[in-house]
């Protein structure tokens, strides 16, 4: 695998981080609102985004890579109020980060991984829910 494909890699782990993050200060402000619905549903969110970054990590590693502390990775901004069209806009970005990974030249693992994130991250897209992946 070429090092601009593991370095394409590298930057969607650092996305994944970010996404969680994301979701995980969306979901601590809807508990701390009350609104149980909608916490679940971020929470969801959040576990998906977990998920796929263990995933690219675990892959990674597979690959014989380092992998770049990521306990600096920013949270991003994140208000509860309009929470919806801002988290498809970042869904519809990580759709197509996993499109363009699919155009490089991946390993027949890598590429299952990569199809299966992006089926969940169009499942997001679409519904703004989570707990798509499997274990």
């Amino acid at each position: 695998m070429e090092r601009t494909t593991r370095d394409a890699l590298h930057r969607a782990r650092e996305a994944e981080k970010e996404q969680a993050l994301f979701y995980g200060a969306l979901a601590s402000q809807a508990e701390a609102a009350g609104d149980a619905a909608t916490a679940e549903r971020l929470s969801g969110l959040h576990a998906d985004e977990q998920h796929h970054l263990s995933r690219l990590s675990a892959r990674l590693l597979e690959l014989g890579e380092s992998l770049a502390d990521l306990r600096s990775v920013a949270t991003p901004a994140a208000r509860l109020e309009g929470w919806e069209s801002v988290a498809r806009e970042r869904e519809a970005r990580e759709v197509e980060r996993c499109r363009a990974l699919l155009e490089l030249d991946l390993d027949p693992e890598t590429e299952a991984l990569v199809r299966e994130i992006l089926d969940v991250e169009e499942l997001h897209r679409e519904q703004l829910g989570g707990k798509w992946m499997r274990a």
